[in-house]
């Protein structure tokens, strides 16, 4: 009799259990799907960070894996040039500007505005990373609606290889450290993050990537 009581237990407790399951990108992000903006202009980062490069570095390389997501970028030169001579160099100043302007200058129907978070080079004697918190939000310049968001921290191991003794690997690490290039990491990151972005007009699969990953969890209670 005990055991069937326990059994009873267990099995009602199992049933009221909640656990997470992954969310399409129709799902997450709907209002993308209604909007449909085929253009985007990428703003300079908003940098909280002390890495004073950081935002060159994922400005210069966010363009290619947008593009390859089926939008048309907006040349991101030509509008750090343009928001330069208003002396604007920073995410931040531009978050009272209203969006609308970002399509009558420079027809785009969407701003992505970037914040670094994290920047940070780690260095523990035989090992070394990087580690890169970034959030990610597509504002619409005709509704000033979130059409798509996405944060996320990644950690880059940048550990210089050697198998030929301790001394050695310290000295490869740290050689390794000094001379990273950060440009193929950034655009890792860059390309990391937006694969969750539902696919733009100019990709293959536009409008049939509904139900991929969105890189989002629902709870669901089993």
């Amino acid at each position: 009799m005990n055991k069937f009581l326990i059994l009873l237990t267990f099995f009602i407790l199992l049933s009221g259990c909640v656990t997470t399951e992954p969310v399409g990108k129709m799902e997450a992000f709907p209002k993308m799907y209604n909007e449909r903006p085929l253009s985007i202009a990428v703003v300079p980062a908003i940098n909280n960070t002390t890495a004073a490069d950081a935002t060159d570095l994922l400005s210069t390389t966010i363009a290619q894996p947008l593009s390859e997501a089926g939008f048309y970028v907006v040349p991101v030169p030509y509008i750090n040039h343009v928001l330069t001579l208003e002396g604007i160099t920073d995410g931040a100043q531009l978050k009272s500007v209203p969006l609308e302007k970002f399509n009558q200058i420079f027809g785009a129907d969407a701003v992505l505005f970037v914040t670094i978070d994290q920047w940070d080079t780690s260095y523990l004697v035989t090992s070394a990373n990087v580690t890169v918190g970034l959030k990610f939000e597509l504002i619409s310049t005709k509704t000033n609606e979130y059409l798509w968001q996405h944060e996320s921290v990644i950690v880059k191991d940048t550990t210089g290889k050697n198998s030929n003794g301790l001394l050695l690997q310290i000295i490869a690490t740290a050689i390794s450290t000094v001379m990273t290039d950060y440009v193929p990491i950034a655009r890792e990151v860059n390309q990391r993050i937006l694969y969750t972005i539902p696919l733009g007009k100019y990709h293959p699969r536009h409008g049939m990537d509904g139900n991929d990953k969105s890189g989002r969890f629902k709870e669901v209670e089993r």
